[in-house]
């Protein structure tokens, strides 16, 4: 009897402590659950801005919500302009810029308010229809057209036909890095040519546009798009990465996305990542330029 009321304790004692193994088990994963939703990347945002940026800017906002199912990024073009004022005035989180904000807001005390968040480079190309037979320009000579002193490229070694100028409107960065860099600070004469607000309006005015002349984002285009455009050298220099990085190129710039203070949360959590290792391999895929090459 003795024996066998030793059995039936011991048994009670290791049901008793199997239990509060598994209680602590359990409390342990509810823990970690709970921990797991705390830090959660969750919410909505807005990124909007520069139309040259806009093809990075969605890709990597549906890879992150992939990544993190409770976010939702919302990402708009518009110009780099209205992405500089629609973050100063608090209408979205992000605002994404071709060019510095200072060149955005007359407004010292409001650029001030802004922090900037570099996330890649960018090239630009000059392009004219693929028809025209002109392969290279010199800054002098794109600087000639733009301002409309030289209006037929037989005057600069093409054929005779009456060069057609496709602009950006003048809250575009892809326009305000083209007057920085290739126009070295000249302005575009007054009412030249069309105007155009997008890069997609841009591209399908050059490629039906006789004569046509223009500038892109080189991550706009696409093999598909070379078909219907011609890439000119500026200098006799090819509009490449390797040439950007080499300091031989100079229509380039970097990419902004400026937040209205010190970013928090899921806003933070998506510039992060477009810097990250894990959006190096898409920034290069569609033809930027990652940070880390831009020394």
């Amino acid at each position: 009897m003795k024996r066998k009321g030793l059995k039936l304790l011991v048994s009670a004692l290791a049901i008793t402590l199997t239990m509060g193994v598994l209680a602590g088990c359990g409390n342990k994963e509810e823990a970690k659950k709970e921990e797991t939703n705390k830090n959660a990347i969750s919410g909505t945002i807005t990124s909007l801005g520069s139309s040259a940026l806009q093809p990075l800017a969605e890709q990597a906002a549906k890879n992150f919500r992939e990544k993190n199912p409770d976010a939702t990024i919302n990402v708009q073009g518009g110009g780099s302009g209205a992405g500089v004022k629609q973050v100063s005035s608090g209408a979205v989180e992000i605002g994404n810029s071709d060019v510095e904000a200072k060149e955005k807001l007359k407004d010292e005390s409001k650029v001030k308010e802004l922090v900037d968040h570099k996330v890649c480079g960018i090239g630009f190309a000059v392009v004219v229809n693929k028809d025209v037979k002109v392969d290279n320009l010199t800054k002098k000579q794109i600087q000639d057209i733009f301002t409309g002193k030289v209006t037929n490229w037989k005057d600069i070694g093409g054929q005779d036909e009456k060069i057609n100028v496709v602009n950006r409107s003048k809250s575009s960065g892809t326009r305000a890095t083209f007057k920085n860099t290739v126009m070295e600070g000249k302005d575009e004469k007054e009412g030249l040519g069309t105007t155009q607000d997008s890069s997609g309006s841009v591209e399908k005015a050059i490629s039906q546009t006789k004569g046509a002349i223009s500038y892109l984002a080189m991550s706009y285009i696409t093999e598909e798009k070379k078909e219907n455009l011609k890439v000119l050298k500026v200098d006799g220099v090819e509009a490449n990465k390797e040439n950007i990085t080499a300091k031989k190129y100079p229509f380039w710039s970097y990419e902004h996305m400026y937040t209205k203070g010190e970013p928090k949360g899921l806003t933070k959590a998506f510039l992060d990542y477009m810097v990250s290792d894990d959006n190096k391999a898409l920034v290069e895929k569609l033809g930027y330029i990652p940070m880390g090459d831009l020394k």
